[in-house]
């Protein structure tokens, strides 16, 4: 199983290996022969599908038969099929008959691959959400080892990998219609899971050494809005950070116009809610996030930023940008500036945009030059990093709680501090006098900073 892309298909992943499993299917390690690879791709942006098809041709080249699952092999089903004869193209309808799919590939039976569709149109479901009647009856006792029990109609999940992070999907699908971005057309309509399946996941997760939940869905402040309930993510969080054996629960994907006063107060204030804003801004002109069907200018974002860093001074805020949107101008370009420079999050990721078939903005005017894209990546890029590093060297004197999750060797560990989010926020190098182990939470101060990494002793 190859995972591409986001936290997210690391959940579908996990609960098509779990579906392999049960239908006798046996998992292979990597670098390990195996009959049948299946790429989850990804079909986000452009390079990220060009990974998605280097990956595909490099499974195809290890003599395996090949299957195409996830994002990109969703978004373009028989187009991407006839483009790549060496895999097999499946849709997330296939999702719940995974293993039979496998049958047919290992067999060389070839199934016609879908056309993709606009899955906003259909039933809001998506592969998390698909019921597996035989799965859902098998006891918990016939189930192979390391896969979880079903919760309510959820298909059972096996973990691919382990330490002490993982993600746990609360919702699928978007309901925003930023013209830029052809998710919701793939992922489908959003969709909350259910309070009590979130928390019998997350009590599994803490059986098998999870410390830190980090909730992932396409927008997690819509969560509980097609439940009738606006505020549900207010009340969940609590209650998954006191299941036991969770030390941190860590919320992302948080779109600014829907951060609620009370939201806030309880990521920051509610125990082992950790204060991380991972705040989808994109752009800090009104005029260009207008045009991206988004709310928001400079000035309101800067006064989210200081509302919550108010309520804890400490709080982590990250955001991703996107530079060389159609019609951007210098002006513009000077908004975001000054507005990372005023902000001084802790973790900025700066891309280039790029046209998305079926979006709203591949048909907008004013074009940028990608030349001219690539420049103002790498200026802003640059701009991030100087930011980011500012940040950091302000946190020296600090007191942090720091998670373990590598012992280095001579009294050195490796971990992350609150406002270090896994795999994309950079990382803590601990110092400590006392052994300590993975999964411990470590109350520590900052020595020393080197770009956004810290050094802090236990």
């Amino acid at each position: 199983m190859v995972t591409l892309g986001c936290a997210r298909n690391e959940v579908d992943s996990e609960e098509l290996a779990s579906r392999l499993a049960a239908g006798g299917w046996t998992l292979r390690g990597e670098g390990e022969d195996a009959d049948v690879v299946v790429v989850n791709t990804c079909g986000f942006i452009q390079a990220a599908k060009q990974e998605s098809i280097d990956e595909l041709l490099a499974a195809a080249d290890s003599g395996a038969k090949v299957a195409a699952v996830g994002c990109l092999a969703e978004r373009y089903g028989a187009e991407l099929a006839g483009e790549l004869p060496e895999a097999q193209v499946l849709s997330f309808d296939d999702y719940a008959d995974i293993a039979a799919r496998l049958d047919d590939v290992l067999a060389g039976r070839r199934r016609p691959a879908h056309v993709a569709r606009d899955r906003r149109t259909l039933l809001p479901v998506s592969p998390a959400d698909r019921q597996d009647k035989r799965q859902e009856n098998l006891a918990i006792a016939d189930l192979p080892p390391g896969i979880a029990p079903a919760s309510g109609p959820r298909v059972v999940r096996r973990r691919l990998s382990g330490g002490v992070t993982a993600p746990l999907k609360i919702a699928s699908g978007c309901d925003r219609r930023c013209s830029f971005c052809a998710i919701p057309s793939f992922r489908g309509a959003f969709v909350s899971r259910r309070p009590p399946e979130l928390l019998a996941e997350a009590e599994w997760l803490a059986k098998s050494g999870v410390r830190e939940l980090l909730l992932v869905s396409e927008n997690s402040t819509s969560y509980g809005k097609d439940l009738g309930d606006l505020r549900l993510l207010e009340t969940v969080l609590p209650e998954l950070a006191k299941v036991d054996g969770i030390a941190r629960v860590r919320v992302s994907y948080l779109q600014p116009a829907e951060v609620r006063p009370g939201l806030i107060d309880v990521m920051t204030s509610s125990p082992g809610v950790v204060p991380y804003f991972d705040l989808s801004f994109q752009h800090a002109s009104g005029r260009v996030l207008r045009s991206m069907r988004r709310f928001g200018d400079r000035a309101r974002f800067t006064d989210l930023v200081d509302r919550i860093r108010q309520q804890c001074p400490q709080a982590g805020v990250r955001s991703n940008f996107i530079v060389g949107f159609p019609g951007e101008t210098a002006e513009d370009l000077r908004e975001l500036e000054l507005f990372l420079s005023d902000a001084r999050l802790d973790a900025i990721g700066v891309f280039g945009y790029s046209d998305e078939d079926g979006t709203e903005a591949a048909r907008f005017e004013g074009k940028v030059d990608e030349d001219e894209i690539a420049r103002r990546v790498d200026e802003f890029a640059d701009i991030a990093e100087e930011v980011m590093a500012q940040r950091a060297a302000d946190r020296v004197g600090e007191t942090v709680e720091v998670l373990v999750e590598e012992v280095l060797g001579d009294g050195r560990y490796e971990g992350r501090a609150a406002h270090q989010a896994p795999d994309v926020d950079g990382s803590t190098t601990l110092v400590a006098d006392r052994p300590l182990a993975v999964g411990d939470l470590v109350m520590a101060t900052v020595t020393e900073s080197a770009g956004a990494d810290l050094v802090a002793r236990a």
